[in-house]
Parts: structure tokens; C-alpha cells; sequence
């Protein structure tokens, strides 16, 4: 008996093995849209096999004539049933369809682009538009009657040696009169600056302090300061540019750490009157640029459309740049050098004509002199396309309002009127960011985004008030980079064509 067991428990666990062995998987295609698919099991044959055996058997078994047609009934209701029975929706492949929703609106799109720039233009047609009516000429802080700020001028070599030789002659007579050896320094504190609503930017106002040598307090930053003048003074005689590290190393004992040269760099342009790209000292190369537009650098010509995938690096001598022409439509401001590569590997700029710029971060003196000239050059509207999280809006906000740190040159740094593209808190939920694209915001992230919801620049502008408002209700935040989540090319032939056709910007 138990021999005879064991044979029907191995002839049972052979006959399961046989049925999964034999089980395949068949990609079933919907009709109306061959992206759609799923994946569902086979009957396997040996099942086929067992139920041809039912068969056979009933069909064997003979039954009275009533209870055949009992049965044919049961069968042909059965049969009804399941026609009628609502077919059950099966899971889509969410990468799959993506992909497939991404491609159909990317052959949508890529249909007309010109098309899609005619909110742009409509856009660069009431900039050409105010111009003439209000003037090319911009207003001034003596126009609002802003007579008790500080605002600095470019100057060149002979004018910014004269200031620094009359700066040395007061102190030459402050010492010959008995009250010592001190430097004036105008205060770049924060209490110091002032937001003009009218010019959209930070100003300096006239608060001004003493730095006297015999301070202990003070004997430090006034022989920096003094060693930092002399030096300027000695590039202007000679007419040559340094980089700030080559400024720091030419006294490093004295220095110590170049954070102190480099701010101390900022006072003496402010004792100057001039912008601190006039004292030429610059900084090394960061900005990068590509697209539909050339300049002569230094007497060179420079064609940004030949430049591959890596840009022309955005020259720290502004001085030298001339002859900017293009025929763009826009200038593309993008916060991030990956956003950039991709934008400039897919030819972008091509397919709309743009000039697309980053500063790779937080963007240097150079890449917002570059900015302003380039706007100005070609009156076309300027795009930022940052991350959705504060430091994204306040990277946005340097370029169009200026640095509290550079506050005294705003003037000749800031692009006003720069429109907000994206990616913003809005979007996130508009095109449907995935949630695992989406990060938690930090105390840290909230703390500053509560902060700049005080900043009078952000006050002024009730749209970017409610985003970030947003933002920190919402208390998340997302990169550039989430919207690979549709595609590596998603925000080349998607996002930023259908935002540039809807005019979504703000």
C-alpha cells in the first residue's frame, strides 16, 4: 500500500512539474494603441490536454435527452454571461507608455515649431513696443529722486588710477592734519541696501564707515585694503587683467585666506565709484554659452553655433566683447551645466532659434555682464529655466535683482524682466512628476524659502510669490533633471516645446 502511494504522489509532482515547465508568457497588443500592452500567462498544453480529456469523457457518458438540453442551456447562458461581462482593464507598463505618449507628442510638436514660437514673438513685440514708447534710455536713481545712493560707473584705466591716486592723497593729508591714517569704506551691510521697485533691483545707499590704522580692530582690513589699491593701481599703469587667485598669491602672508582679498576687492570698487570688472580683476572661467548668435572677442570672431556640445566658455574680460549679432528669437537661462549639455547635444537652438547661457549655479560676475550686453544687443526676451526649489528662484532672482553682496553694481549687472519658464511647484503636479522624482524639502530649504517670501523683489511679483508660496506648503521640490523621468530627451522635445507654444511662463 505505501509503495503504491508513493508511485501516485511522483506521477502528481511530475505532472506540476510538466505544467510549469510548459507555461509561456504572450504579449497581448490592444487594437487601438499598440503601446498598450501586458503581460498575461498561456494555458500551458498538458492543461489543453487535461481539458480535451474532460471532454471526451462527458461526451462518452451518455445522459437522458432532458438533461442534455438542461445542459445546453446551462452552457449557452454561460456563454451569454461572459459576452456580456465587462472586461477586466489590465495594468499598462507605465515605462512603456510614457515612452510611447512621449514619442506621439514629440512627432506633435515637431511638426510646426514655428508655430510654437508665436507666443515668444508676440512677447518680443511688446518688449520692441515699450522701447518705443518709453525710450531706449532707462531710468536712473536721480530720475526717482534716489539721491542718497551709491552707484558705480565703468570706467577705464587713466580714470579709475585717478580716483585711487586722490583716495591716497586725502589720507596723505589726514596724516600731515593729526587725525591719522583712516580709509572711508562704504557699507555693504545688508541695513545699507535699498529695493527700488521702479529699476526691479537692489541699490547701495550712502552709509559710509572709518577704517583707522591705529584700531586694533581695524589695522588688518585697512593694510589689506591699502595693498589691495596699490595693486589695482599697478594693473591699470600696466593695462593687464589678473584672475582673483593670481591677486591673493601676490601676498599671501598677508592675505591669508582669499575670502578677505575678494571682499575687500568689493569695498575698493566702491571706493573707486567704479564696477569691479573696471579694476581688472576678474574671475576664471565659468559661464558657458552656444546657440544662434556670434561676437568678437578681443578682434576674434566667435560663431556659438560651432561650438559642439561643450559651448564657448562666456569670456571674464566683457571689456574686449563687441559686434554681438543673431538672429535668436530668445535667450535661454538655464541654472545647471547637465540641462545645458543636453539641450546643446539635441541641437536645441537649431530647431528653435535661441541663445542658451548657464552659469553652471550660482552665476559669476562675467556670465550676468555677458547676460546684459547679449540682451541688449538683441532686444529678445530672456527664459530661465531653474529647479523647483529656492535656491533654483534665488539664482533667478541675482540675475534680474542683483546680489546683496554686489549691490553697489547692480546697475550693470542685473537683466530685468526675466520671465520664469520653469520647472515650477506647479509643473510638478501639471505634468505629472513621478513621486519618486520628487524630494522632501529640508529645514534648511523651507527656512530659506520662508526668507525670500519676505524679499521686497518677490513681494512685487505676486506669480512668483504664489509659486514658492506653494513650494512651501507643499514642502517639496525637484530638479531639472526629474523630467528624464519621461524620457532622456523629454525636455528637449516635450516640456520646453510646450511651454514655449502655450507662452507658460510667468
Amino acid at each position: 500500500d505505501d509503495t503504491e502511494n508513493k508511485k501516485k504522489e511522483n506521477k502528481k509532482n511530475k505532472k506540476k512539474k510538466q505544467k510549469k515547465k510548459s507555461r509561456r508568457t504572450v504579449i497581448h497588443l490592444d487594437d487601438s494603441d499598440d503601446s498598450d500592452f501586458t503581460l498575461q500567462d498561456s494555458p500551458s498544453e498538458s492543461e489543453d490536454e487535461g481539458k480535451q480529456t474532460k471532454k471526451r469523457k462527458a461526451d462518452s457518458t451518455v445522459a437522458p435527452p432532458a438533461k442534455r438540453q438542461q445542459r445546453s442551456r446551462k452552457g449557452s447562458k454561460q456563454k451569454q454571461k461572459k459576452q456580456q461581462a465587462p472586461k477586466k482593464k489590465t495594468k499598462k507598463k507605465l515605462s512603456t507608455v510614457v515612452d510611447a505618449d512621449h514619442k506621439l507628442a514629440a512627432e506633435h510638436l515637431g511638426r510646426d515649431p514655428a508655430r510654437n514660437l508665436r507666443s515668444v514673438e508676440q512677447l518680443a513685440r511688446e518688449m520692441a513696443n515699450e522701447v518705443m514708447t518709453n525710450g531706449s534710455q532707462a531710468l536712473t536713481l536721480a530720475d526717482l529722486g534716489l539721491h542718497n545712493t551709491l552707484e558705480v560707473l565703468t570706467m577705464d584705466e587713466t580714470r579709475v588710477r585717478a580716483s585711487i591716486e586722490r583716495i591716497v592723497r586725502d589720507v596723505i593729508e589726514s596724516i600731515m592734519a593729526g587725525r591719522g591714517f583712516s580709509l572711508r569704506v562704504p557699507s555693504r551691510a545688508s541695513a545699507n541696501q535699498l529695493y527700488v521697485p521702479e529699476l526691479d533691483r537692489i541699490v547701495l545707499k550712502e552709509k559710509a564707515s572709518e577704517r583707522p590704522f591705529a584700531s586694533v580692530r581695524h589695522v588688518k582690513k585697512t593694510t589689506v585694503t591699502t595693498r589691495v589699491l596699490q595693486l589695482v593701481h599697478e594693473l591699470c599703469l600696466r593695462k593687464i587683467h589678473v584672475t582673483k587667485r593670481d591677486l591673493f598669491y601676490t601676498d599671501v602672508k598677508l592675505f591669508q585666506d582669499q575670502k578677505e582679498s575678494d571682499s575687500v576687492l568689493d569695498d575698493v570698487a566702491c571706493m573707486v565709484g567704479c564696477t569691479r570688472s573696471s579694476l581688472h580683476v576678474v574671475g576664471s572661467e565659468k559661464g558657458v554659452v552656444v546657440g544662434r548668435v556670434s561676437f568678437r572677442d578681443d578682434g576674434d570672431l566667435i560663431d556659438c553655433t560651432r561650438m559642439g556640445v561643450g559651448g564657448k566658455a562666456i569670456p571674464p574680460y566683457i571689456d574686449r566683447v563687441s559686434d554681438i549679432r543673431g538672429d535668436a528669437k530668445f535667450i535661454l537661462l538655464v541654472e545647471k551645466d547637465a540641462a545645458f549639455m543636453r539641450l546643446a547635444e539635441d541641437r536645441f537652438y537649431n530647431t528653435y532659434p535661441c541663445v542658451i547661457i548657464t552659469g553652471k549655479g550660482q552665476p559669476d560676475v562675467a556670465t550676468r555682464l555677458f547676460l546684459k550686453q547679449l540682451k541688449k544687443a538683441l532686444n529678445i526676451p530672456v527664459l530661465g529655466l531653474v529647479d523647483s526649489d529656492p535656491y533654483g528662484l534665488k539664482i533667478l532672482s541675482v540675475y534680474m535683482s542683483g546680489s546683496k553682496n554686489m549691490s553697489y553694481d547692480s546697475a550693470s549687472l542685473t537683466t530685468p524682466d526675466i520671465k520664469w519658464l520653469g520647472v515650477r511647484p506647479s509643473d510638478l503636479d501639471r505634468y505629472n512628476i513621478p513621486a519618486q522624482c520628487r524630494l522632501k524639502m529640508t529645514e534648511h530649504d523651507i527656512k530659506t524659502g520662508r526668507e525670500l517670501l519676505q524679499e521686497e523683489f518677490i513681494k512685487q511679483n505676486p506669480e512668483w510669490y504664489a509659486e514658492l508660496q506653494l513650494m512651501v506648503e507643499k514642502k517639496e521640490k525637484a530638479e531639472i533633471q526629474a523630467l528624464s523621468s519621461f524620457g532622456f530627451q523629454y525636455l528637449t522635445q516635450v516640456y520646453l516645446p510646450m511651454k514655449l507654444r502655450d507662452g507658460d511662463w510667468i
